[in-house]
């Protein structure tokens, strides 16, 4: 099939109206008109990625990050950058982002993240224009989806009700627990042993909000809305401060395992859409940082 219909589908479940100003989003490498028969999705466009696209002979690579990340004005092999380029070029594989349009789809990553905690009543923190359709969930398993379709079905009785996407999200938890625990919670879902918070561990949780990657923006949004806590994935020191004299505690999980799982549901969700298509998460990406 052509990489066109592929990226069709792409904006159509993450269109990129809900992408950050500053981001560089949606077809970043190749022909639009070409034809496709295997993707590989990723968190970053790496040199292990890479190698193994060409590997497996791959068409397309849907990165979550874009790549570039940044404008560039040699494309060399003296870059690590330029490399990769270069590299992909010569393979003739295409690449496309869909970044923080994902983070802030209907059922993106910020949505999967609320999802996985169970949260009641989920809403977006920085509400946007842009209205929920039942299009956004195609590709995703119906049981994946019942709150979101509720949503929907209680929205078509009364239009102005329709979910508006934007940036982060924030809910509630079915019932108080400790914070101590709901940093348990976190652990057990993104399958991880370590990671950073701000906050005493018998801090009483009841609204949680999300930011998936870099979210320490949102920490000033969060606490006007009334969250006892931002589950996110990394943040500057300054921000932690500024989250503690707020009384709002952090959970800073890893910018890798708050996005990562999302390129195997986004796999997943493709190959559903596309059963001919050869579709697969890739297997040799690993997070850059570890604990010593």
């Amino acid at each position: 099939m052509q990489l066109q219909t592929l990226i069709e589908f792409l904006e159509q479940i993450f269109p990129l109206e809900l992408a950050e100003d500053w981001d560089n989003v949606g077809l970043l490498l190749g022909d639009r008109n070409s034809e496709i028969k295997s993707v590989l999705t990723c968190l970053t466009v790496d040199q292990s990625v890479v190698d193994e696209a060409i590997k497996f002979g791959v068409d397309c690579i849907v990165s979550h990050h874009p790549f570039p990340f940044h404008a560039a004005k040699k494309w060399t092999a003296d870059t690590t950058d330029g490399e990769l380029l270069l590299r992909l070029v010569g393979a003739k594989i295409a690449v496309y982002s869909p970044h923080t349009a994902h983070d802030s789809a209907f059922f993106g990553i910020n949505r999967q993240l609320a999802e996985g905690l169970e949260l009641k009543g989920v809403k977006t923190l920085y509400p946007g224009k842009v209205d929920a359709t039942n299009e956004m969930l195609e590709g995703l398993d119906k049981s994946d989806v019942q709150n979101a379709a509720k949503e929907l079905a209680a929205a078509a009785k009364n239009p102005e009700d329709a979910p508006k996407l934007g940036t982060g999200r924030i809910g509630k938890l079915s019932k108080p627990k400790k914070f101590s625990e709901l940093v348990a919670q976190i652990k057990d879902m993104l399958q991880i042993e370590r990671l950073l918070v701000v906050g005493d561990d018998d801090k009483p949780i009841k609204k949680v909000a999300i930011g998936c990657g870099a979210a320490d923006d949102f920490v000033d949004q969060a606490a006007k809305e009334g969250a006892d806590v931002l589950f996110l994935g990394e943040a500057r020191f300054h921000a932690c401060l500024e989250a503690r004299a707020k009384n709002l505690a952090l959970v800073l999980a890893g910018h890798y395992a708050t996005e990562r799982f999302s390129m195997c549901i986004l796999a997943d969700r493709i190959a559903r859409k596309f059963p001919k298509l050869i579709v697969k998460a890739s297997a040799l990406e690993t997070d850059p940082l570890r604990v010593v």
